[in-house]
């Protein structure tokens, strides 16, 4: 049979060793957590206002919803 210093050795090192793999995950949990927030800070502006981007293409497609209504209405645009 082994020794009871022994098995506490070998008991404590791999508690010590579970921990520090525990502390390891949770830093690159955070880490995680900050580069999302940082990617959903990123896009910007107000919740519910598209990017300024987003805002031209949806005028320019306003604007051909426009003419095809005009073509659809029979008048000339």
């Amino acid at each position: 049979m082994a020794d009871p210093i022994t098995i506490s050795l070998i008991a404590g090192a791999c508690l010590i060793g579970l921990g520090l793999a525990t502390v390891a995950a949770l830093k690159a949990f955070r880490a995680w957590i900050d580069l999302k927030r940082l990617e959903l800070a990123s896009i910007g502006g107000e919740p519910g206002l598209p990017a300024a981007g987003g805002r031209i293409e949806l005028a320019d497609l306003k604007e051909r919803v426009r003419k095809l209504e005009a073509i659809a209405a029979g008048i000339d645009p």
